[in-house]
């Protein structure tokens, strides 16, 4: 509120109600890119690090109050370069959000899924994939955004079917390398290379299919069902980490968890 009347207190005599007027539209575009910028960087690793940001905000503003001297001044040098600090930690989402601009469906609405018919073709898929011992990543876009790793690969831009999702990862395919990534309800691309996990923790028996899962879900909060050709276990990476040996029903289950928590 003080904001606001400090706003209306800045803005020249118009004659009253216009000048109200610009105040309240001032506002509201500020908080519209505000809220888009949120849901812009929502589900990636730049959520986390603007949280721990607010809070050293918040601890520099408690340490003056209650007169915490050392803190307040390793805090306030430490914001002194704040405008700097923010672009090199944001940079790669200043980049993507830049480049976003003015693409449809970038910052103007959220993705949406036909989630039963897609998670039960992907469960499909994967269970055939794995009776077959044929290798195969299937990563599902949630919150985050997935563009970024598409820059290299095959555009395929098809309807989610166990049938298209299994001929993607035959070994005879052109394009059964790498993932297939699933956005906005349709399988977009194929043969997308993964960045790899550097966690000394991962299983040394995890090959390189698991391994860039798992640097996928470290970075995004997509989900990413992998098979494996040599087991032809299913696994399913999420946040770092992967369960293995999942069968149908229990895959399902899961990815409707995730996948129904839409974007709003």
């Amino acid at each position: 509120m003080d904001r606001f009347l400090e706003l209306l207190a800045g803005i020249p005599d118009t004659g009253g109600t216009p000048g109200i007027l610009l105040a309240v539209l001032d506002l509201l575009i500020v908080w519209y890119l505000t809220y888009r910028i949120l849901l812009l960087i929502r589900g990636t690793r730049a959520m986390p690090m603007l949280i721990g940001l607010a809070l050293l905000v918040v601890g520099y503003i408690a340490s003056r109050y209650i007169h915490l001297t050392t803190l307040n001044w390793v805090l306030e040098n430490f914001f002194s370069s704040f405008l700097i600090l923010i672009i090199i930690i944001f940079q790669h989402d200043i980049r993507r959000g830049l480049a976003h601009v003015g693409k449809r469906g970038s910052l103007w609405g959220p993705s949406t899924y036909e989630d039963t018919a897609i998670i039960e073709e992907v469960m499909k898929a994967a269970v055939n994939l794995a009776q077959k011992k044929v290798g195969a990543i299937i990563v599902l876009e949630r919150d985050g955004d997935l563009t970024d790793y598409c820059t290299e690969g095959t555009e395929i831009d098809a309807r989610v079917t166990k049938e298209t999702l299994f001929s993607i990862f035959l070994p005879y395919s052109p394009i059964h390398d790498g993932a297939a990534i699933i956005q906005k309800g349709r399988i977009t691309m194929a043969s997308v290379l993964l960045p790899l996990t550097n966690n000394p923790r991962v299983a040394k028996d995890l090959g390189t299919r698991h391994r860039a899962a798992i640097g996928l879900s470290e970075e995004n909060d997509a989900a990413v069902v992998v098979v494996s050709e040599e087991r032809g276990q299913i696994s399913l990476a999420l946040d770092g980490k992967i369960t293995r040996d999942l069968d149908g029903a229990t895959l399902r289950k899961v990815l409707q968890s995730l996948l129904q928590k839409k974007r709003r």
